[in-house]
């Protein structure tokens, strides 16, 4: 297989998708929630940036909330337009994992553990992590679907995958 067959190929799996029209939906709540908790963490670095890092006990706060500020709004907007959904859906995981794991499983737990403080509510445990961590959950569970099933129909993705192809100098007829 040539080079330009292999790149075609991972392009063509990247935007491939067939979920239908409805998608847009969960594409703009997590794009919308993932760009404003991006821009909040540059408006309000005490309350939801390099302050609410250092609290929760994210090593490099100043360094970390810029960058996940950063991922957020690109991978969020990215959500928005479909395009690259299931590439932006990746960071916006593992974003949700880090989020979880550094401030609900302490709420879970009762105590701080590894890096990560204690928590900050009166009562912890199952009921108390699962309320608190209703808008992680949602988050996770959208963009893993958006991972498996892509953009939808109305998106950049799928304007990608149907668009004819220009044959390339280098093929035979």
């Amino acid at each position: 297989m040539r080079d330009d067959q292999t790149t075609s190929s991972f392009w063509n799996r990247l935007v491939e998708t067939n979920a239908p029209r409805a998608v847009i939906l969960i594409r703009i709540a997590i794009g919308l929630v993932f760009v404003s908790e991006g821009i909040q963490k540059f408006l309000y670095p005490d309350a939801r940036g390099i302050g609410r890092f250092m609290r929760i006990g994210i090593p490099a706060p100043d360094v970390m909330a810029s960058f996940v500020g950063g991922v957020e709004i690109v991978c969020g907007a990215l959500v928005l337009a479909g395009l690259l959904t299931r590439f932006a859906a990746i960071p916006l995981i593992i974003t949700m994992l880090v989020a979880i794991a550094s401030t609900k499983v302490p709420i879970l737990l009762g105590h701080g553990y590894f890096l990560f403080a204690n928590p900050s509510v009166d009562t912890p445990g199952l009921w108390s992590m699962l309320h608190e961590s209703r808008t992680d959950l949602s988050m996770l569970l959208c963009s893993c679907f958006l991972l498996v099933a892509g953009a939808g129909a109305w998106s950049f993705d799928a304007w990608f995958r149907r668009r004819p192809r220009i044959a390339s100098s280098r093929e035979q007829p």
